[in-house]
């Protein structure tokens, strides 16, 4: 995203403290979106972690105005006491609009949830996932992982629309159609993955806020690649992030023949998203777990798309080099006449040269970094459309690349 561009969402945005996502929303720390912040429906019940199931004790919802985070209705997150100090603990209490102790502002472009005028952030105890741990506030760093909050749905329990302003929708159900404006993506394997392109056709960047999921997999409500479209794939799992590229006729799915194509992200200009709205999940670090930091590009005959998790999610998947391609931003294979799947090591962050990170438009551009290691490669004659598995265990390796 040019450096413009932030600008002016920051300066248009700065009153918009709270989740771009609409409704009820899991809230979930930063490193494991499978779990939840949970409260039972009482006045002094702890906010603890547990794991994320849906229920009425983890749905959370965030007022525009009133600068609250409400639970069962009328009950509100509650700074125990309103003890000002670092290792005070979170609980939820009924909702009292004048109680400085439950004024909360969210931030969708750092993922915090600061208490007001305090300096403190709600914060995970020494990081800890366990089920049980009580959420506590802490003084604000971003350097502090334990502070970065995800919000989002289950992928069995979406919203019909997930943001305002959203073109198609994320309750796409289980019938694939050529004409569906689902905007849920799944990434999971080389033969179990979608793109995004352009609903009635254009070019990338000037869709690039509707653009609707195809995919590899029909049962997903999703529109399907026609045949012929991929070229070449190649999926390689990391400890940190799943990742495909490759190559195909993408005119085939909407995208204008020698479209260069653009850059598709959950953040946009605005912390929208490109397309807004759109919903990426997986089952590679956990059951039809949510990806809350991707990033992909789209072209009339290259893709790339990598959905990342854990606590440097945001590094890896950096969503501000958005002139740079595929290539660039993502090294790996993208031959034709291959489809392949394999485990990999981590990529070096994008923009990150040893001590030193590099913004885009800074002269001299330097190199896309090496392409990462790979092995335990297994091979497909090809890769087309079929009926989703819904056991989606990746198969053993055999052999090395």
């Amino acid at each position: 995203m040019p450096a413009a561009a932030v600008v002016l969402a920051l300066a248009g945005l700065a009153a918009a403290q709270y989740p771009a996502y609409t409704g009820q929303l899991l809230v979930s720390p930063g490193s494991n979106a499978g779990k939840c912040l949970d409260a039972e429906n009482r006045d002094g019940a702890p906010v603890k972690i547990a794991d994320c199931n849906g229920s009425a004790n983890q749905k959370w919802s965030f007022g525009s105005k009133s600068h609250v985070v409400k639970i069962h209705g009328n009950k509100c997150l509650d700074v125990k006491d309103g003890v000002n100090a670092d290792g005070a603990k979170l609980q939820i209490w009924t909702c009292n609009e004048s109680s400085q102790n439950q004024k909360f502002w969210y931030s969708f472009w750092d993922y915090t949830l600061s208490w007001e005028g305090k300096g403190k952030c709600v914060d995970l105890p020494s990081g800890d996932l366990s089920n049980g741990n009580v959420a506590q506030v802490w003084g604000c760093s971003k350097e502090n992982a334990n502070q970065i909050w995800t919000t989002g749905y289950l992928a069995s329990d979406p919203p019909n629309t997930s943001e305002v302003g959203q073109y198609g929708t994320n309750q796409c159900g289980t019938q694939s159609s050529q004409s569906s404006n689902c905007q849920t993506a799944w990434i999971n394997d080389v033969d179990d993955f979608c793109l995004w392109a352009p609903p009635n056709g254009g070019e990338i960047g000037n869709t690039e806020r509707e653009v609707v999921a195809y995919c590899t997999k029909s049962g997903r409500g999703t529109r399907t690649f026609p045949d012929g479209t991929l070229k070449g794939a190649h999926f390689v799992k990391t400890p940190d992030y799943v990742q495909v590229t490759g190559t195909g006729d993408f005119t085939k799915i909407g995208i204008i023949s020698g479209d260069a194509g653009g850059e598709l992200d959950p953040h946009g200009a605005d912390g929208n998203g490109n397309p807004i709205g759109g919903l990426v999940y997986g089952n590679t670090f956990g059951h039809n777990l949510q990806y809350h930091e991707w990033t992909s590009f789209m072209s009339a005959t290259e893709f790339c798309f990598r959905a990342c998790t854990g606590p440097h999610a945001a590094q890896n998947c950096q969503h501000i080099y958005d002139v740079m391609g595929c290539r660039w931003n993502m090294p790996a294979n993208y031959d034709a006449g291959t489809f392949e799947s394999c485990d990999a090591d981590n990529a070096k962050p994008m923009g990150i040269y040893g001590t030193s990170t590099w913004y885009q438009g800074v002269k001299p551009t330097p190199a896309a970094h090496p392409i990462p290691s790979s092995s335990n490669c297994r091979t497909l004659p090809t890769v087309a459309s079929g009926p989703v598995k819904r056991s989606h265990k990746r198969r053993a390796f055999s052999h090395d690349n």
